[in-house]
């Protein structure tokens, strides 16, 4: 089931937050096992938003040790950063174990995520100059109150609602996927691939790491793979029709940029709206019709179907 959502503004940065949230809420009917974000702010230059975990929600329950352990792994990131030479600019905490952090570094960005994720239960959900990925078990209410999206101000984003079907019920499960070591590169994705743990495998042996076992991660590595090797978001997406094999409609966004993807059988649903200033998508369209009050016209793209636009 599952079902995923994007918006871009193509003129002026708009309330993200508020209407990301409104769209994942509106599809909450398709999956409320875990609700996720990927946001893009403002960037500043020389500066990168860190947005990691330290634990799994579920750990909570494990008693004062656990919580003990929490603040161990927090510490052991920060000395690292800094051992890396990283200058840590602010830092907020969300909840317990989910972190912000605005960082100054000037170095190796894999070396520097590959020994963060060296500490026991720490994982990196996104590094980007404007990328913000949030994610967590719950509906989108729950999730954005937790993180306090409401008041998030973007040009662009993603949201997916979770259905769990062929992974745990975790953080590390739930979708949007941060193509690591990319930044600001981040998909999600309704449907399944039946190629996943061969194309798993083949990135493997190429250097890139995996954090879940879900298999929509495969198109954030796999599109990141691609353009890190030359090809244009476009490129990288239509040789995804022939690459990924099974049914799929996926978005993907960069820093500049919101793309679609739509297998050749088209079996998952996907509505537009587009005007000068807005590009709208989701997995139905009452979730377009609940951030737009006056009445609009949506379409429904084609199979084999491949869209990229541009802030």
């Amino acid at each position: 089931m599952c079902g995923i959502a994007g918006i871009i503004h193509r003129g002026e940065p708009g309330n993200l937050g508020k209407e990301m949230t409104s769209m994942l809420r509106a599809l909450k009917h398709r999956g409320q096992d875990s609700t996720g974000f990927a946001l893009y702010g403002k960037p500043s230059p020389g500066e990168y938003v860190l947005r990691f975990k330290v634990a799994e929600q579920e750990e909570l329950s494990e008693g004062f040790q656990i919580h003990k352990e929490i603040e161990e792994r927090k510490a052991e990131v920060d000395r690292r950063l800094r051992e890396m030479g990283a200058e840590i600019l602010s830092e907020k905490s969300a909840t317990e174990y989910a972190f912000r952090y605005r960082i100054k570094f000037g170095g190796d960005m894999k070396r520097m995520a590959d020994y963060i994720e060296d500490i026991d239960g720490a994982e990196i959900l996104s590094i980007g100059e404007g990328l913000e990925l949030i994610k967590d078990l719950g509906d989108a209410d729950v999730v954005s109150s937790q993180y306090e999206l409401g008041e998030f101000s973007g040009s662009h984003g993603l949201g997916h609602c979770r259905m769990a079907t062929e992974s745990d019920v975790d953080i590390r499960s739930a979708h949007p996927y941060w193509a690591y070591p990319f930044n600001d590169v981040s998909v999600v994705h309704n449907g399944q691939l039946t190629n996943y743990w061969k194309g798993r495998r083949e990135l493997e042996h190429r250097g890139h790491r995996f954090v879940s076992n879900c298999d929509s991660e495969l198109i954030a590595v796999y599109l990141a793979d691609k353009m890190n090797n030359g090809k244009t978001l476009e490129e990288a997406m239509n040789d995804s029709l022939a690459g990924l094999d099974g049914v799929f409609t996926y978005l993907v966004a960069t820093l500049d940029k919101l793309g679609m993807a739509k297998d050749t059988m088209a079996a998952k649903p996907m509505v537009i709206y587009e005007d000068d200033d807005t590009v709208v998508l989701a997995s139905e369209e009452v979730a377009i019709r609940s951030i737009f009050p006056h009445e609009i016209d949506t379409f429904d793209p084609y199979e084999g179907d491949v869209r990229v636009w541009q802030r």
